[in-house]
């Protein structure tokens, strides 16, 4: 396992990318549209980790309700596995609280699924997987 991005919620990403893209010094991929989660996606590839900058698109959206609720920054951590699956079934069997039972397809055409934050102290974990590779 090994952190694959931090996921960061962001009002706009007008606004916000040139910002991150001074601080890293990188330039922010395309933005990709999930429309599951109803949030646009802007990526910056640093050497550890990928930082995922999230602004949602609609009301309903999770990460529109997020700021509304904490205001913008880190939303979650999520950490790539090999086997997203049986990664998921042993955390259930040691009692972690899973919010998504299977995995969906997020950005990047990756699979994932999140772990809820009352099982992890208070932090949204999500566990991510290549589509038909072993990554690790």
């Amino acid at each position: 396992m090994k952190i694959n991005h931090l996921g960061i919620a962001v009002k706009s990403l007008e606004e916000s990318v040139p910002v991150f893209e001074k601080v890293f010094g990188v330039k922010a991929g395309e933005t990709e549209y999930v429309s599951e989660q109803k949030v646009n996606v802007r990526k910056l590839s640093i050497d550890n980790c990928d930082i995922e900058l999230l602004e949602g698109t609609r009301p309903d959206s999770p990460i529109t309700k997020f700021i509304e609720k904490k205001g913008e920054g880190i939303h979650h951590c999520s950490f790539e596995v090999s086997d997203i699956v049986n990664s998921l079934n042993k955390l259930k069997e040691e009692g972690i609280n899973l919010i998504n039972e299977t995995p969906r397809t997020g950005a990047d055409d990756m699979l994932i699924a999140f772990l809820h934050p009352k099982s992890t102290a208070g932090v949204l974990m999500e566990l991510t997987q290549f589509k038909g590779e072993e990554t690790i």
